[in-house]
């Protein structure tokens, strides 16, 4: 049995696919898989793909017609026979450690899931990569458990709401199974990570985080996602299909979670609602106030998980999302514009209990010196600035 199934999505990629199937092919953890889906590619992708076959017996190749990201996923995903399964996207590349760091570290502490940093990665105008940590001191190489660890309800939002990049991680193809984690397959979905990576969190009961970092990110590939301005309800799409999940595959875990899927589900809604075109963004922004109701109605919504500005933001959508717009609006051009009944600021209570809870969450984290140093600066910033 493989150690690692890699599971690399293709459609389109000719430019950057030889750099990642070399980066995969070349890994120091030699008992690999290696599955290539080609996505109905209409470029050199296939035939690049099928070089890589004739020349490695440990690359596979599945050619299919043109069904999207979440179909070829689960395509890759239902042929791995390893025992952990990697992902790695097409126009990224990994260093050559990567998949042997986080399998032993894997086994060694029988994990369902390990997942490191990545680098931020651009080749033009000049090669480039920014590290990017995703743990810190306090929580990195813990064994945890992302649904019991955090007892404090934003604590536990604060880990749902880590990048959800799932190509930095391997996780145990048994548990994927068992816990019937698939991608959403519904026909133009984007932005099917989001709903994996809550998924994953929502079942696994081991979990480590790392500080390395081995994956290369690609930020100037302009046919990549990322870049898309279009396809305005995707995201609610994704969120649907979280609740989808945990009402028929994971009832007895909704309690649990659901809080916390709403709480990400305004943090996803309102980073799609500012990137949107202002005539898209107000026809967003009702639709997130029906939405938000209806959170609200089914009795899940809870102030608990909001920092109190969020809060308030939501109050505001459900009631005046127009006027909200109007805010947000003037607020980016540098105006005033007053809402009736809308606090600026927190009442004194909440900003004080808010900055408790956030000083014992950086305390947990982070450890006393980091918080301390934290601490000295926004008092210094607020003495000096005066």
């Amino acid at each position: 049995m493989p150690k690692v199934s890699v599971v690399i999505p293709v459609y389109n990629v000719e430019k950057y696919l030889r750099q990642c199937m070399d980066s995969v092919v070349n890994q120091t953890l030699r008992e690999l898989e290696i599955i290539a889906v080609d996505d109905g590619s209409t470029d050199s992708s296939g035939a690049i793909l099928d070089e890589y076959a004739a020349a490695d017996p440990r690359v596979k190749v599945i050619h299919k017609a043109n069904g999207g990201y979440g179909i070829g996923m689960n395509t890759g995903f239902d042929a791995a026979t390893g025992e952990y399964i990697g992902i790695v996207e097409s126009d990224d590349y990994a260093d050559p450690e990567m998949f042997e760091t986080l399998y032993y570290r894997a086994k060694f502490y029988d994990l369902d899931v390990v997942k490191s940093g990545f680098y931020y990665y651009w080749s033009q105008p000049e090669e480039r990569n920014e590290k990017v940590v995703i743990a810190s001191p306090v929580m990195a190489n813990r064994t945890l458990c992302p649904r019991t660890e955090f007892q404090a309800p934003m604590e536990k939002v604060e880990f749902f709401n880590i990048k959800p990049t799932i190509w930095s991680a391997i996780y145990r193809r048994d548990f994927i199974r068992q816990n019937h984690i698939r991608f959403n397959e519904t026909p133009g979905a984007s932005y099917q990570d989001a709903g994996f990576n809550f998924k994953v969190w929502t079942c696994a009961e081991k979990i480590q985080l790392l500080q390395e970092c081995f994956l290369h990110y690609r930020q100037d590939n302009e046919a990549s996602s990322i870049h898309s301005p279009g396809k305005v309800y995707c995201i609610a799409d994704e969120y649907r299909e979280m609740d989808r999940f945990l009402r028929e595959e994971k009832p007895y875990l909704r309690n649990q979670v659901e809080g916390v899927r709403l709480a990400i589900k305004y943090d996803s809604y309102m980073w799609n609602y500012e990137r949107l075109t202002e005539s898209l963004a107000v026809e967003f922004l009702d639709f997130a106030s029906e939405d938000f109701q209806k959170d609200m109605a089914s009795g899940y919504l809870e102030k608990k998980y909001f920092p109190w500005y969020k809060w308030r933001n939501i109050q505001v959508i459900m009631e005046q999302p127009g006027e909200f717009h109007q805010w947000r609006k003037a607020q980016k051009e540098g105006r005033e514009y007053k809402i009736k009944n809308f606090r600026e600021d927190a009442p004194f209570s909440e900003r004080l209990e808010e900055k408790l809870s956030q000083t014992r969450r950086y305390l947990r984290q982070y450890g006393l010196l980091y918080t301390m140093k934290k601490v000295f600066k926004a008092v210094a910033w607020r003495v000096f600035r005066r």
